[in-house]
């Protein structure tokens, strides 16, 4: 017995020494890798949010607690505050989240380019489809894929977003990295959809109407309504200037490209084929048009070297007869010359044409959208970036971003969700009061999906709606499928490109100001000559290539 007792003692000390050592073992493994048991608990978590989030309800509702996210927006000029508005104070109050708000306050290239070499970029970033930046924050792996924080944390996201729209920016890898606002996705084009297009040819009403109302849609009615304006003008001593045109910088000008193709509605392909527009005999019909103008006094130079500032100040007092400009950068301007002068304000009427006099095939804004916003890795609570996200793009989401509170900025009003009077008043008076105090509308337009929100926009002031009804049937919703189609400038097309655009740049005044047809026709050949010198049949290849897949994606 007593042998038995001994190695039982025995036995019992060698399990507890064992015991101890696997102990040590496992707190040396934790002190040379403490983040093991962090990752252990991370994937717990991880799991359990997955298992809590319910595709069929919003993620947000899960944790309402305060946060803050700073989100970056890719615009200088952008004035959006978050914190004093009742919108915004709503949406905190509501979610939880609070935003900084992150604006350059110059460059913006260069806030962002510093953002990114410093790996401090914020928690959430918006910024242009167009811009390069775009691509090299999701090439680079600096911001996380959607789709698999939506997986993860709030499958509510693949209920809410438009397919059309996540198709369009889903990478080859199968991830989405960013999700677009202003985007006209084909799934979302109901019937009830709303559709209207910026690009207007305007003229002021007045002196429009004291010369006969002339018939400006042929080169001779263009050219001759702008003489009679000049005459009416100079006899009654009126200071006005006869033309101008949006846009115009080192690479070309906005107005005597896309715009005025799309008022002549020359067709992006013809026969499947990407088609170069700038070669269509129409265009050039114009383009000698506006030469001729020119040289007729027409066209003065004011429109070519004049500030922004200058141009606006000129258009607040209804300083040009006859413009090729967008409504939108009129709503100020026009709400100005009602004030002091209602038979003066900009009307739209019908302007350039081809020579079948076809309606205009209008961009009213495809796919691509404007803005993408992407969630970087340096956030600390993707879980609830993405849940915010998943928020904002939903019809909750929109509907709390543009009317706000309901009782408070907006109530069901003669069967339609609408402003409360007293708010739309605000709105049409001060509308600079009414983004500060009010946030609704378009004051944060960072994730506005028009499909959605234009049931609920207020009603334009007439000065205003006249413009935009010009544009309504002469949309051409099919335009989407061209965004994008421009190479990269990375890429040795986008150099290419880049050079064809500075060259354009440097021969499209030359060409509005020569002095004879013959003179404009050599400048164009040898234009065309240079430009095919620089790649142009690569670059159309491209273009060719990158139509197609947008025409996969979006299943055409």
């Amino acid at each position: 017995m007593k042998k038995i007792f001994a190695l039982i003692v025995v036995l019992t000390m060698v399990l507890s020494a064992c015991t101890h050592n696997v102990d040590q073992t496992d707190k040396e493994a934790d002190a040379e890798n403490p983040d093991s048991k962090q990752t252990t608990e991370a994937v717990d978590d991880k799991t359990k949010e997955k298992e809590t989030a319910n595709p069929n309800e919003p993620g947000w509702r899960l944790d309402t607690s305060p946060i803050e996210l700073d989100w970056y927006v890719h615009a200088s000029w952008y004035s959006g505050e978050w914190g004093k508005s009742v919108v915004s104070k709503y949406i905190t109050e509501k979610t939880g989240v609070h935003v900084n708000l992150v604006i350059p306050s110059g460059n913006e290239n260069e806030m962002l380019n510093t953002l990114i070499a410093s790996n401090n970029l914020p928690d959430i970033i918006s910024i242009g489809f167009w811009e390069q930046n775009a691509k090299i924050l999701m090439d680079g792996g600096m911001v996380y894929a959607l789709n698999e924080l939506a997986d993860t944390y709030d499958p509510y996201f693949f209920k809410v977003a438009a397919e059309g729209s996540s198709a369009w920016y889903t990478y080859p890898d199968g991830n989405l990295y960013c999700y677009p606002n202003e985007s006209y996705s084909p799934d979302q084009m109901t019937e009830d959809v709303i559709l209207k297009a910026n690009q207007t040819f305007v003229v002021r009403k007045d002196i429009y109407e004291a010369i006969g109302k002339p018939d400006m849609r042929t080169p001779e009615g263009f050219l001759s309504g702008l003489r009679m304006a000049m005459d009416y003008t100079a006899e009654n001593g009126i200071s006005i200037l006869p033309f101008c045109f949006q846009g115009i910088g080192d690479i070309g000008s906005y107005a005597f490209e896309s715009y005025i193709q799309n008022l002549l509605a020359i067709p992006f392909e013809k026969d499947g084929q990407i088609y170069d527009r700038f070669s269509d005999p129409e265009y050039l019909r114009w383009m000698k048009t506006f030469r001729q103008a020119f040289r007729d006094g027409l066209i003065t130079l004011e429109p070519f070297i004049d500030a922004p500032a200058q141009i606006e100040e000129t258009i607040n007092n209804a300083g040009y007869f006859a413009m090729l400009r967008e409504w939108t950068s009129l709503e100020v301007a026009n709400g100005i010359i009602n004030d002091q002068n209602p038979e003066s304000i900009y009307i739209a009427i019908d302007g350039p044409s081809n020579s079948r006099l076809d309606k205009p095939t209008l961009y009213p804004g495809g796919v691509a959208g404007w803005k993408l916003t992407m969630i970087s890795k340096n956030c600390e609570k993707p879980d609830r970036a993405m849940r915010f996200l998943t928020y904002l793009i939903s019809e909750e989401g929109q509907k709390d971003f543009f009317l706000g509170k309901k009782g408070e900025t907006w109530d069901t009003i003669d069967g339609k969700d609408q402003l409360l009077p007293d708010v739309y008043a605000l709105l049409q008076e001060d509308y600079t009061k009414f983004t500060n105090d009010i946030g609704a509308v378009d004051t944060y337009w960072l994730m506005r999906n028009p499909v959605i929100v234009n049931k609920w926009r207020p009603e334009y002031p007439h000065y205003i709606k006249q413009m935009i009804e010009w544009t309504q049937d002469k949309v051409d919703p099919t335009q989407g499928l061209y965004d994008s189609v421009d190479p990269q400038a990375d890429t040795e097309e986008g150099l290419m490109l880049q050079k064809m655009r500075q060259l354009w740049g440097r021969v499209l005044p030359q060409l509005i100001m020569a002095e004879s047809d013959e003179v404009f026709d050599q400048l164009w050949a040898d234009y065309i000559s240079q430009r095919d010198a620089l790649g142009f049949e690569q670059v159309q290849a491209y273009r060719q290539k990158k139509l197609e897949e947008n025409k996969a994606k979006l299943g055409f």
